[in-house]
């Protein structure tokens, strides 16, 4: 298959196909990477190179992953050098961990047939229309994820061959049925358990806190007592949205003559191709064609390029831009015309020209609605930036109020409440905006008012522009405000003590045989018996599985807390062994050999990282 797929990237259709890709690649600022520029490489492994190309290309992908799964807030992200410094840096030891895995996967002399890789592309379920392979829809798919067919195949080929060292070392690991067995009744073991609880809040209700309890506790936790820093903020507004202005018949036909590619479909031609190794193949295939033979029938038979054979030789519909030289220059006009025998880089050809599409323009009455919003948003927007940078200068100019900024726009600024870092007011709830009002900048001494902010730009053509008016530094509250707290918590803390050191004489009582009138002075009793599991969720419950086996007659003690606070006695009666339905085991019996070989599979990788020679290259930047 990788025969195929490497004779595949000089056929016609995938020269197509790495046009349309490459130019994708410059518009979205990738190109300098295809297109000469720095040779640098990423890093060295053992001697072999991941090149500065290949490691910038699956940057731009996982760029464009995060885009598509967070939407507005990768925005945010990418603003965080140190956060897109990470992701460069994960992406780096990815490659570097791929790159190890294909050596160790050379060294076992592992590998992936062509053939696997054929059947894995025609048979992927993303790739297919009604159940059949799609070209077009796999040539779009890998045009959007900014992948070239051959190197989609490289990729497929390292997972396959990944896939094979994974499964190598699954294979390693196994659990003997003795030993499943044996797990699996420790994990459905069951406890038959009674409890008695100590109320800490009864307790809590008895006890007393004196005057120098209550001032040592907040002197020691003042810190649990913290009004946080506070602010109040004067702002102006202005929203791009909110300025609309109006779009005259001379507006809307001067954008049209300037914009006419925008509503302008381009010409576009249909070809079919046979692609032959041999002139001489070529020329009997061309004869058999003016002899009447089925195009699509002989395409299918003779032609060399595998991609356009399966559908009948089409090649679908080309642009100008990305229709290959060869065709452009066979001199093809009209439709159903056959060319001669065509030399090129791939072989020979035999082309048909299907069918023409002349490039069209919409007439101004069709796309009149768009046109119109599009001059109102662009008058909108400039009408925007002017009053930006008016108000800006203003603000700049006269830095002690907003007084001036206020006159430019003509509004008043809006001022806040007080709020906290983690209270930002819903209208300036934008990490610029909360990096400008808590960084520090617009603060005079002491924390005192200082400058106006300049102008800070959020997502939707919104900017603010705005000065903190009041500040609160962080500070302990009063006792006097918190004193009902911090006297309940003294009760509530020394109720607790008192519940643990009753709990351990109790507990002493009744490990030496004397538990029942220990129980009966403390108004305490076990309730009924209950049985819990393993997967019991309660702290109580777990614990009676830390308790020693009871003596047969006799039950087992111990402590516990519960999830209210409480302090609980416990009493393990029995234990009961559990039975586990066999596919309940099975999986666990899987769960725990995919477990053990995870850390297998880790410490291969983690030996591998550590023998391996990696040199990194200048434009990589390593974390330690």
């Amino acid at each position: 298959m990788m025969d195929n797929l490497r004779a595949s990237a000089n056929h016609v259709v995938l020269k197509i196909i790495l046009g349309l890709i490459i130019v994708s690649f410059i518009l979205t600022g990738v190109g300098n990477y295809l297109i000469g520029g720095n040779t640098n490489y990423a890093a060295k492994v053992n001697g072999q190179e991941i090149d500065r190309a290949r490691f910038e290309g699956e940057v731009a992908r996982e760029r464009t992953r995060l885009q598509n799964q967070l939407g507005e807030q990768f925005s945010v992200l990418a603003a965080d050098e140190n956060f897109m410094k990470s992701r460069r840096q994960q992406v780096l030891n990815q490659l570097i961990d791929q790159t190890l895995l294909d050596q160790y996967a050379k060294e076992l002399g592992l590998g992936i047939s062509d053939e696997q890789i054929k059947k894995a592309i025609f048979s992927t379920p993303m790739f297919q229309n009604n159940g059949k392979f799609d070209n077009e829809r796999f040539t779009s798919l890998l045009a959007a994820n900014q992948m070239t067919p051959d190197t989609y195949a490289q990729g497929l080929r390292n997972q396959l061959l990944n896939q094979q060292v994974v499964n190598a070392v699954l294979g390693t690991d196994f659990t003997l049925k003795g030993e499943a067995d044996e797990i699996a009744a420790l994990v459905s073991q069951q406890r038959v358990m009674r409890q008695a609880t100590i109320d800490v809040k009864a307790l809590a209700a008895k006890q007393q806190a004196s005057e120098e309890e209550v001032n040592a506790y907040y002197t020691q936790h003042k810190n649990d007592y913290l009004t946080p820093e506070q602010y109040r903020v004067s702002y102006i507004k202005l929203d791009a949205a909110e300025m609309a202005q109006p779009a005259t018949d001379a507006d809307i036909q001067a954008y049209y003559d300037e914009h006419k590619d925008e509503f302008t479909t381009p010409a576009r031609h249909r070809y079919s191709v046979i692609q032959t190794k041999t002139e001489e193949q070529a020329q009997q295939v061309l004869d058999a064609l003016k002899k009447g033979g089925d195009f699509a029938a002989l395409a299918k038979e003779k032609s060399t390029d595998i991609i356009s054979a399966r559908n009948g030789g089409d090649m679908g519909w080309l642009e100008e831009s990305t229709t290959p030289d060869e065709l452009k220059n066979a001199g093809l006009k009209d439709k159903g015309q056959l060319s001669g025998v065509i030399t090129s880089s791939v072989g020979f050809l035999v082309a048909r020209l299907d069918d023409t599409q002349p490039a069209q323009v919409k007439p101004l009455n069709d796309v009149r609605d768009a046109v119109t919003a599009k001059v109102k948003q662009d008058k909108a927007l400039d009408a925007y930036f002017a009053l930006q940078q008016k108000v800006s200068e203003a603000a700049s100019n006269d830095n002690t109020s907003l007084q001036a900024a206020e006159q430019v726009a003509g509004m008043k600024a809006v001022q806040t409440g007080w709020f906290s870092r983690d209270q930002l007011p819903e209208e300036l709830n934008f990490k610029p905006v909360s990096d400008a009002v808590f960084g520090g900048a617009l603060l005079g001494s002491n924390g005192a008012p200082g400058n106006n902010s300049d102008i800070i730009t959020v997502e939707g053509d919104r900017a603010f522009v705005l000065r903190i008016t009041d500040h609160k530094a962080e500070a302990a509250k009063p006792l006097d405000e918190v004193r009902a707290q911090v006297t309940e918590t003294v009760k509530l803390n020394k109720a607790q003590q008192q519940a643990k050191q009753d709990a351990q004489k109790l507990l002493s009582a009744l490990q030496t045989g004397k538990g029942d009138e220990a129980m009966k002075a403390a108004n305490l009793s076990f309730g009924e018996a209950k049985t819990v599991g393993r997967n019991a969720g309660d702290p109580v419950s777990q614990a009676a599985f830390n308790l020693p086996m009871p003596a047969k007659g006799k039950a087992s003690y111990g402590v516990a807390d519960d999830a209210q606070g409480n302090v609980v006695l416990l009493a393990l009666d029995e234990v009961r062994s559990g039975t586990m339905p066999e596919e309940q085991k099975k999986a666990m019996t899987q769960g725990l050999a995919q477990n053990n070989a995870s850390i297998a599979f880790d410490a291969l990788m983690q030996n591998l990282r550590k023998e391996a020679k990696i040199k990194y290259g200048d434009m990589a930047d390593p974390q330690q």
